[in-house]
């Protein structure tokens, strides 16, 4: 049984505001590109069994510029849809939502998309463990998306709740490895960076 290595994208403009980015295409920052190169080293001698990409240009890149070629783009990695408060930090909701938690609370509809619920995208998560499944038994799986996405993934992959991802705070352009302890899944490395 393989590892499943996340990589989350480089910065982006709206990442270094804590802007919530979920379907706004943005691409990476110069900072962002940089953090991106870097992981090359870090996956340079790994042999992958299959790399899946979220379909948006920052994780495309983000792929590209660490070295992986053959990626695979996954649907199901794309951003958590935050509906009404795409654009928005959590402060600016906050003001007219004192208190608010996108993990509790979830997202309002916003004109363009309909937004997701931890639940909703939690979903999408266990889809995508269930398509790296067969290849994981062979070997070492490599996803590159984004923050929120893959800490749902991670709370899903250790069998917690879509909404317990709130634990696992995910930088941009780092990788983590989660393993296998005597067939449980475990978090094995977090936030690496060379």
């Amino acid at each position: 049984m393989g590892d499943l290595l996340l990589a989350r994208h480089g910065e982006t403009e709206w990442s270094r505001a804590g802007r919530h980015t979920g379907r706004t295409d943005l691409r990476l920052t110069p900072r962002g590109e940089a953090q991106a190169t870097s992981l090359a080293p870090l996956l340079a001698d790994r042999a992958f069994r299959l790399v899946l990409t979220s379909p948006l240009v920052r994780a495309r890149r983000t792929a590209e510029l660490a070295g992986l070629t053959g990626a695979e783009v996954e649907p199901g990695l794309r951003e958590w849809d935050y509906g009404g408060y795409e654009g928005i930090t959590t402060a600016d909701i906050r003001r007219t939502r004192p208190g608010w938690d996108l993990w509790t609370d979830g997202v309002p509809p916003g004109r363009e998309f309909p937004g997701e619920s931890p639940e909703q995208v939690g979903e999408r998560a266990d889809r995508v463990l269930s398509r790296v499944a067969g290849a994981l038994a062979e070997g070492d799986v490599l996803l590159v998306a984004h923050g929120h996405l893959l800490r749902v993934l991670t709370a899903r992959r250790l069998g917690l709740p879509p909404a317990d991802g709130r634990l696992f705070l995910l930088e941009t352009g780092t990788l983590s490895r989660l393993s296998l302890e005597h067939g449980t899944p475990v978090v094995a490395e977090w936030n690496t960076r060379p």
